[in-house]
């Protein structure tokens, strides 16, 4: 066991200059300078209500991605461990519940679920365990524990040591051995360990999972970490992805915990400042994902890569306090504030920002919890006294009529301070030329007296449009401010649109009524699976007395129209189980007989012909024409 430690702290001594002090070579470039924990923890908690605000609380996960939920959820628990918010421990608890036992392919996974949260495809399962662990920290719950030890003992099922002398198989058929599976199962074994009384079988399995991990030759000469190994047992020269890096940093710091052995800890520093090298796992000190590079192409796995490097690289910062980690951290949370987040508080896939039409940047609960990951890892380890946040609604679109026309938004604002007494907040409104905002000019709000927790209200912000604003999105923000320095300015865009021509997916938002757990296609599209769903409104003038809809779809569709959004005449029907688009088309509907007397709204449901096997409809594109009187 320490020989093999010691050939990869030999590797990390001849690769880098001493690794006791900072070396300017491998530290973080200067960014931004650090914000206060205040501003800190508002950005965080404006970013996790973002990302679940996509939780499905039917299905108790985030829609269509199995291991993405899991370390989505993670990162809510790393929010509420860091933060002292507990808001969301029952949407943890419900997804423990709802899916803890089998579901057949397809139905949460496109694998069977056997049960525990495991399945053939072995760092699923994996992150589940983590995910539980995170949660039995937060609550103390045993079982919470007891799941993560079950799923432990379900991949220790696939530690083989036939091939490749060790190594847990990244999947059920046994066909690769890979640095992610590995990487959680050092740290998972660790953990337990760290948190059962008495144990020694979780520790041995760490240490000899250790041991083969360092000497495996995933770990390259430039101290990344390669995707696996080849048939043949060595480093196959794959991708260095940054989640692989970042589970090395937690698998050697957790082990390290549980052992005391400093070379841990020094194996841990070295995986981190290999990674921080300009040009290795950083491009002008932001942390790059190869796929996030102009030109190339992202997928959902790839998506939340980055925060589970900057989840265990907060492990390290506060593990050593060293100020090259937390400035690195801080560079990255105050980038992707500036530079990577929509009008609606979004944040994408690639944290510098950049965006072609090309080559668009990204938005998604995916890129979501991975760049929460790092606001996260920016809150100050100590705790915040005071906080101030604000969010405000997306509104529905309007359609002018030659007449000013009135929205309401709604204003979420939520405070948190040590101090259990009442906070006066100011609010300001603010909008284009000729709009009027109507808003409350204060509130008072009685804090708590349970630390951390955010006493948060809702006020109407009354929006009015002139009739000859121009088509496109406007900005509207509200500014709320409290005393001792607290500001958080709360932004939304209203659409104004004489036409309505729009893809399905990303581009769909401000016409979404209810997203109803559906989900967005890498290609233009927006599709409902199972029982989830989604509609669209469309608010005709009052004028309008004729209106007809063309919609491409295709696979297993169901569409309902409606002039509530309560009540649904079925209008297109797919017959058969189609899952290869290949009855993609334009339909046309006649809207007419669903326009009110007074209220033209219009509302379009989109749902699952086959719910029993998880491949619903598709919507491609939407356009509509109108005309009135």
């Amino acid at each position: 066991m320490t020989m093999t430690r010691r050939t990869l702290v030999a590797l990390t001594a001849a690769a880098l200059p001493a690794l006791g002090a900072a070396s300017d070579a491998h530290a973080a470039p200067p960014g931004e300078p650090r914000v206060r924990g205040a501003e800190a923890l508002a950005r965080a908690r404006v970013a996790a209500d973002v990302l679940m605000s996509d939780y499905d609380e039917d299905k108790a996960w985030f829609p269509s991605s199995w291991w993405n939920s899991a370390v989505a959820l993670q990162t809510i628990g790393d929010y509420m461990l860091r933060s002292g918010d507990r808001r969301y421990l029952k949407q943890l608890d419900r997804t423990f519940e709802r899916n803890k036992g089998p579901f057949p392919a397809g139905e949460l996974s496109g694998d069977e679920l056997y049960g525990n949260f495991t399945s053939r495809a072995i760092d699923d399962s994996g992150w589940w365990a983590l995910t539980w662990i995170t949660a039995y920290d937060l609550t103390r719950d045993p079982k919470y524990l007891d799941m993560a030890v079950t799923i432990g003992e379900f991949m220790n099922d696939f530690w083989d040591p036939a091939t490749c002398d060790g190594g847990i198989w990244w999947d059920e058929e046994r066909t690769y051995k890979n640095a992610v599976t590995n990487g959680q199962w050092i740290r998972i074994t660790a953990e337990l360990h760290n948190r059962i009384d008495g144990d020694t079988v979780w520790l041995d399995r760490a240490q000899v999972a250790w041991d083969w991990y360092a000497d495996s030759g995933l770990l390259n000469e430039r101290g990344l970490v390669n995707d696996g190994l080849t048939d043949a047992c060595e480093n196959n020269g794959d991708r260095v992805y940054t989640y692989n890096q970042g589970l090395a940093i937690g698998a050697a710091l957790e082990l390290w915990r549980a052992t005391g052995d400093a070379e841990l800890l020094e194996a841990a520093r070295y995986v981190a400042d290999s990674a921080l090298v300009e040009g290795a796992l950083v491009t002008d000190g932001i942390l790059t994902e190869w796929t996030d590079v102009l030109g190339e192409t992202t997928n959902d796995n790839h998506k939340q890569f980055k925060g589970i490097f900057l989840r265990y690289l907060m492990d390290l910062a506060d593990t050593t306090g060293e100020d090259r980690y937390r400035q690195a951290v801080a560079t990255q949370a105050a980038t992707i504030w500036e530079d990577d987040r929509t009008i609606g508080d979004e944040l994408g896939v690639r944290w510098a920002g950049a965006s072609t039409e090309d080559s668009p940047n990204v938005f998604d609960w995916r890129t979501q919890a991975s760049a929460l990951s790092a606001l996260i890892a920016d809150l100050a380890d100590s705790g915040v006294r005071r906080s101030l946040s604000a969010s405000l609604s997306r509104p529905p679109v309007v359609i002018p009529d030659g007449e000013p026309t009135s929205v309401q938004l709604d204003l979420d604002v939520a405070l948190t301070s040590t101090a259990s007494r009442p906070v006066r907040v100011g609010i300001e409104g603010e909008g284009p030329d000729g709009w009027r905002i109507e808003v409350a000019g204060s509130i008072d709000l009685d804090v708590p007296e349970d630390e951390g927790t955010p006493i948060s209200t809702t006020l109407p912000v009354q929006v009015t449009i002139p009739a000859e604003a121009d088509d496109g999105h406007h900005l509207v923000s509200v500014t709320a401010t409290a005393l001792g320095g607290l500001e958080f300015v709360a932004r939304s865009e209203v659409l104004v649109a004489r036409a309505i021509d729009f893809d399905g997916g990303t581009e769909d938002g401000p016409w979404l009524w209810d997203v109803g757990g559906s989900g967005v296609t890498d290609e233009p599209g927006r599709f409902a699976d199972g029982t989830s769903f989604f509609v669209y409104r469309f608010p005709f003038p009052a004028s309008t007395t004729a209106a007809e809809l063309t919609v491409a779809i295709s696979n297993q569709f169901l569409v309902d129209v409606g002039p509530d959004g309560e009540t649904w005449t079925r209008v297109l029907a797919e017959d058969e189980p189609l899952r290869d688009a290949s009855n993609r088309g334009d339909h046309t509907i006649d809207l007419t007989p669903y326009l009110g007397d007074e209220d033209k709204d219009v509302y379009l449901k989109v749902s699952d012909a086959f719910p029993e096997d998880g491949w619903g409809g598709q919507v491609h594109h939407v356009s509509a024409q109108y005309s009135g009187a």
